[in-house]
């Protein structure tokens, strides 16, 4: 079968890095250790479910990995050559006479690999359902990785084919298209957080980035009936556009920190070194950056234990004062992946849970899967993704249905 892999290349990740840091928004196929091959398909093991790939989205972590600059210390949690792609949809191809999936029924593949699929009994994490803090995800019957994608064993969405533990299937309703889909691991990536850091009603929400899961956590608020009011900042003109229509209440483009401070109600307090301090502010702050920056106007503009949700990934950040975490005793937690959280009162898995919300009709997807390329036009669909400036990219995916 054919798919897209991605070969450990030490040298190439390093140049990566160099050439990246000078041009972040243009691809370099050739310097990608990233070849569209032939290779046969792995199955772990006899439980395991085969899959005909449909489509794949091309997430921010994909993006990371193909710019050098993925955290250092989550290497372990990995292992290559790994097919990429982890944002699944697929029909089931082949599964084991007991098994309840059929041939033909079409899924999403939630992309976490605890200790379940790896034959191992539940760590403490695992056992209360969180299992995307599990401890083994780099021991037991699988090769070291916490997800598809970025793991030798498991094969990956952008290949024609792959297995997949029976436990990571959900279902899809007939009435959910494969483009729409495509979005249920974004949107259960910015469900998470929200579910775990639920808003009051009438609670101010700051959502800092407008690409695609601070696009799910705007519509999020609203869709979930949180009554908070929801301060969002973009970066381009298009992200602006789709914030207000998932409905933002107040969309920012690049604010100074007296401009957001002015939007969350708080007081500029002037400083005759830096920038300024501000006094009062949101209650929640969901940082889809993960910048230095982002993470210092986080800091500054949340009111006295506010909560800093940091959803995009990041690693090393340099120059950030924490003064306001201790001064104002705020609260300041990750995000990682996604699992079961709670809701109305119930115990929800989340990725079941966002196939329900883009299945019910009412949530604004229009315009968030931007991009679809075949697989043989991989190249282009990276470039499409690496420079939303210039061709207005959202979600961009690869579609395998031809």
């Amino acid at each position: 079968m054919q798919a897209l892999v991605y070969t450990r290349s030490v040298p190439r990740y390093l140049l990566a890095r160099l050439w990246y840091s000078l041009r972040p928004r243009r691809f370099l196929p050739g310097l990608a250790p990233l070849r569209l091959q032939e290779i046969s398909l792995q199955k772990p093991g006899p439980e395991w479910v085969v899959l005909r790939n449909r489509v794949c989205g091309i997430c921010g972590s994909d993006l990371r990995l193909l710019k050098g600059v993925e955290s250092l210390l989550l290497e372990p949690y990995a292992s290559f050559p790994a097919v990429l792609g982890h944002e699944v949809v697929a029909e089931v191809a082949e599964a084991p006479p007991d098994s309840e999936w059929q041939p033909g029924e079409r899924v999403v593949v939630e992309p976490v690999l605890p200790c379940e699929t790896r034959g191992l009994p539940p760590c403490r994490f695992c056992a209360r359902g969180e299992y995307n803090l599990c401890e083994n995800f780099t021991i037991g019957g699988l090769s070291a990785g916490a997800i598809i994608g970025f793991h030798h064993d498991a094969g990956g969405g952008m290949g024609e084919f792959m297995a997949a533990h029976p436990s990571r299937l959900v279902r899809l309703p007939e009435n959910l298209p494969d483009e729409a889909a495509a979005l249920v691991d974004s949107l259960a990536s910015a469900l998470q957080p929200v579910l775990d850091n639920f808003p009051p009603p009438g609670a101010l929400v700051v959502v800092y980035g407008a690409g695609i899961i601070g696009q799910h956590l705007i519509r999020l608020f609203s869709a979930l009936d949180t009554g908070a009011r929801v301060v969002a900042v973009a970066r381009y003109p298009f992200q602006e556009d789709l914030a207000r229509a998932g409905g933002a209440d107040t969309v920012l483009m690049e604010p100074t920190r007296v401009e957001l401070g002015a939007a969350v109600g708080a007081r500029h307090l002037p400083t005759i070194l830096g920038g300024g301090n501000l006094e009062g502010g949101a209650d929640f702050f969901f940082d889809c950056v993960g910048s230095s920056s982002s993470l210092q106007e986080g800091l500054l503009a949340l009111k006295g234990r506010g909560t800093y949700v940091l959803v995009g990934t990041a690693g090393t950040m340099d120059k950030v004062d924490l003064s306001s975490l201790w001064f104002r005793e705020l609260k300041i937690t990750g995000s990682s992946m996604f699992a079961y959280g709670q809701f109305q009162g119930r115990k929800v898995r989340t990725y079941e849970l966002a196939v329900e919300l883009l299945a019910r009709g009412d949530y604004p997807r229009e315009g968030l899967l931007s991009h679809i390329y075949p697989l043989r036009e991989y190249r282009q669909a990276f470039q499409v993704a690496f420079n939303k400036r210039r061709f207005e990219s959202v979600k961009v995916a690869i579609d395998l249905r031809g």
